[in-house]
């Protein structure tokens, strides 16, 4: 199953929860009523046996009063859970005391394990997702946590970083990236909010109690009171229940994905030892899996591996057996788990720079950056990769951040040099806009991110721009470690460099797309939309104007243009599609045109970016602009696209 294929079915089972959401809500409806209905006499058994039968003496006026109160409890639970999580992932994390580990640590276990983050996210055509660290945590266990991979963080146990090599730590990695592409991690979050509203009942139920309780002592408060605190009772009968029906919920969502999620790190990372041996390494490991802190059942259905154990395990456990997992990745395996740590030498953690391992020199040789825009590069098969990124695709990415320099890698990682690495990337190559833009820096920005910016100039500018995009992607998680006001500051002045040179050119503008996407998702909640996916054909005009922009990219004559766009239109399947005049096209423009192509169905995605590639491969010449240009808009379609490979 593909990206695309995937997110489809994620967006099934979307409406498959909402459907279980509607028949648990129908069935507490009963339950309640009935319990209602014993509790303060409305059913009377004497009755009964005089003839009167059970529904003769249902009062179904209250029946329609407490249905109604039952909806709006339980609605109202699911939508503050879901209303305080909409932060994202970071809401989930720090609610299982997690640590945001800081871009440009030094503890040695925490720079192999940002460094293995920092390579899988790049490879995968997307920024790296901050992380988190459950410090108190000494199980081996992640997860990931977000509603997209915008607004995605990845989890993970100190004894995960403590106990499983660089290879195993991949694997469990690779495994949750599998998470998030594949809408998982969206499904898990909606799970959460869902459950919250369905066991509410049984905390109303844990309060009356507690509250007729006290009420009661030292008299006696008569029938009235007594139906109270059977009324409190039932609910917790019902809360229990509503636990349990949970947990199976929990359990038939999450089983089967588990087994898809391993099956998608194998092919990712191609070296099935890494999560299996991660596996084998929690079954002889004393603490296994179990996460202590007690938020954790309420996320347990997101873990890499089982995190909590109780009643009735066998039927509700939200992940198969560890043993069932591993003879999937590993038939021959014999049965035996990992009871020491497996001892490595990893050079590129000692150093902390992600340096080529030895086994990777020819790959170093042989990459060349798409900048030299001679090599023939299979824009298609990247696009095919989506979701899916292939361990060479990885072995790429770990020689291309190698060969970045020392001092900008280390300042990208953090806070003041990621703005400054930014800022200079921004900066006009005629000396006099950049003298200009670099007055207004010391005037409106940090003065010493001003100052950083002009020591990392003669560094920026002898970057290659096949470099720009690794390089934004590293800075993107320590940029979204500034203060909301520091953000504002920083967007302004992006802002303000752009427009200091009179014109907006395409360069610019992805630059600011892409880190835009990904950090406003972060700093401001921008209301999630309900609107029901559009199809291409809805869309007609937006897709035009999204061909035309990529096909004036590539620079060509006026006659190859037209040529190249009806090859894009022909390979999309639409008809009717019109070139947009070239002095017609606005950014701006084409800012509302993405803000709606972004509803467009999973499936009618690939064929889009499939015809974006066609205007891109037309004349067998990749532009760094049209290459930027791809990913801003596989970005804006939440499509991560792994970078182009080319060699020389």
């Amino acid at each position: 199953m593909n990206f695309f294929e995937s997110q489809d079915r994620a967006r099934k089972n979307t409406f498959q929860l909402i459907l279980l959401f509607s028949l648990a809500v129908i069935i507490l409806i009963v339950m309640v009523n009935l319990l209602v209905m014993l509790a303060f006499g409305f059913i009377d058994n004497a009755q009964m046996s005089a003839g009167q039968s059970f529904w003769q003496q249902m009062d179904w006026r209250t029946f329609a009063t407490i249905s109604s109160a039952v909806v709006l409890v339980v609605l109202g639970g699911s939508l503050y859970k879901i209303m305080a999580l909409s932060a994202g992932g970071k809401i989930v994390a720090e609610g299982l005391g997690g640590q945001l580990i800081a871009q440009n640590t030094t503890v040695l276990n925490q720079r192999k394990l940002l460094n293995v983050v920092e390579e899988m996210a790049i490879a995968s055509g997307t920024p790296a997702p901050p992380v988190y660290l459950l410090a108190d945590e000494n199980g081996i266990n992640a997860f990931a946590a977000g509603f997209s991979p915008k607004d995605a963080v990845i989890g993970v146990t100190q004894g995960a970083i403590d106990h499983l090599s660089r290879d195993q730590l991949q694997g469990v990695i690779a495994h949750e990236f599998s998470h998030i592409f594949n809408g998982d991690m969206r499904l898990n979050i909606r799970l959460i909010g869902v459950l919250n509203g369905i066991l509410i009942l049984g905390i109303i139920g844990y309060h009356l109690l507690y509250s007729t309780s006290r009420s009661r002592r030292g008299r006696d408060n008569g029938k009235g009171t007594a139906g109270i605190l059977a009324l409190a009772i039932g609910l917790i009968v019902i809360g229990f229940a509503g636990t349990f029906f949970g947990g199976l919920i929990k359990a038939a969502v999450s089983r089967q994905r588990e087994y898809l999620a391993d099956a998608s790190a194998v092919q990712f990372t191609r070296n099935p030892e890494g999560i299996a041996g991660a596996l084998k390494r929690i079954g002889g490991l004393e603490f296994g899996s179990l996460i202590e802190d007690p938020g954790a059942p309420e996320i347990s259905h997101a873990f890499f591996a089982q995190g909590v154990s109780g009643f009735m395990q066998t039927l509700s456990a939200t992940h198969p057996p560890l043993a069932k997992r591993i003879l999937h990745i590993d038939p021959h395996w014999d049965g035996k788990f990992a009871t020491v740590d497996k001892l490595e030498i990893d050079q590129s953690v000692q150093s902390g720079d992600g340096k080529v391992s030895k086994a990777q020199p020819e790959l170093a040789k042989k990459m060349s950056t798409i900048a030299a825009g001679a090599s023939i590069v299979d824009v298609a098969n990247s696009i095919s990769q989506i979701g899916n990124p292939t361990r060479e695709t990885v072995d790429y990415v770990r020689a291309l951040i190698a060969q970045l320099p020392t001092v900008i890698k280390d300042a990208a990682r953090e806070p003041y040099g990621a703005r400054a690495v930014v800022y200079a990337l921004l900066l006009d190559k005629d000396q006099q806009i950049r003298l200009k833009q670099l007055a207004y820096l010391h005037q409106y920005a940090d003065a010493n991110v001003a100052v950083f910016t002009r020591k990392l100039l003669s560094e920026i500018d002898r970057l290659e721009a096949g470099s720009r995009l690794p390089l934004i992607d590293i800075a993107i998680p320590a940029l979204k470690q500034l203060s909301l006001s520091q953000y504002q500051i920083f967007r302004v002045n992006m802002d303000a460099l752009i427009d200091m040179d009179f014109k907006l050119v395409l360069k610019e503008w992805t630059l600011r797309k892409i880190l835009f996407i990904h950090l406003d998702a972060h700093f401001f909640k921008h209301p999630r939309s309900l609107l029901a996916s559009v199809d291409s054909e809805q869309l007609k005009p937006e897709i035009a104007l999204l061909l035309s922009v990529l096909t004036y990219a590539g620079q060509q004559e006026q006659v190859v243009r037209e040529d190249v766009f009806i090859t894009a239109v022909e390979a999309l399947g639409m008809s009717e599609l019109k070139l947009v005049n070239e002095n017609a096209v606005k950014l701006s423009d084409l800012d509302t045109a993405l803000q709606k192509l972004e509803k467009l169905t999973p499936m009618a995605k690939p064929m889009l970016l499939h015809a974006c590639a066609v205007c891109i491969m037309r004349d067998q010449k990749i532009d760094p602009v049209e290459v930027e240009l791809l990913r801003a808009f596989a970005d804006v379609l939440a499509c991560p696209m792994p970078p182009l490979i080319s060699y020389a």
